[in-house]
């Protein structure tokens, strides 16, 4: 249940980008980490460039952007976490062009036990699946 936050120095980010990160970026949880596209969220925060900072300085001849990625820990291995991150830098450059010297990719790996959605744990899900009994969601 990857949540994926895709911070943009860009608050007129065309739509055909937008799309193109959303949709590239769940591609990449599925093909990259195992995750399933129906259970992956794709949030963009776009910023004026005013407000986004390398090194103390305002980002003027690039795009600022920033990926932070929410997994439950223990389910990926460091491969596919180095390929995600590889591979969703790759796709921020070939979506938004000329990228700052620091353009992060961050996998946050959360304990199964606090982390969850609609109303249950990952744990919760995790034992549900090994039961083969649905969510109650």
């Amino acid at each position: 249940m990857p949540y994926i936050r895709v911070t943009v120095s860009d608050p007129d980010l065309a739509p055909a980008r937008r799309d193109a990160l959303a949709q590239g970026l769940t591609d990449l949880a599925v093909a990259a980490l195992g995750k399933s596209a129906a259970r992956t969220t794709v949030h963009l925060n776009l910023v004026p460039a005013t407000d986004y900072f390398v090194a103390g300085r305002a980002v003027r001849e690039a795009t600022g952007a920033h990926v932070e990625v929410s997994i439950t820990a223990g389910t990926n291995n460091a491969a596919e976490k180095a390929r995600f991150i590889a591979e969703a830098h790759e796709l921020l450059r070939t979506t938004l062009g000329a990228l700052p010297p620091i353009a992060g990719v961050a996998l946050y790996e959360l304990d199964p036990e606090g982390y969850g959605y609609n109303g249950i744990t990952q744990l919760d899900h995790y034992g549900r699946v090994a039961r083969s009994v649905p969510d109650a969601s």
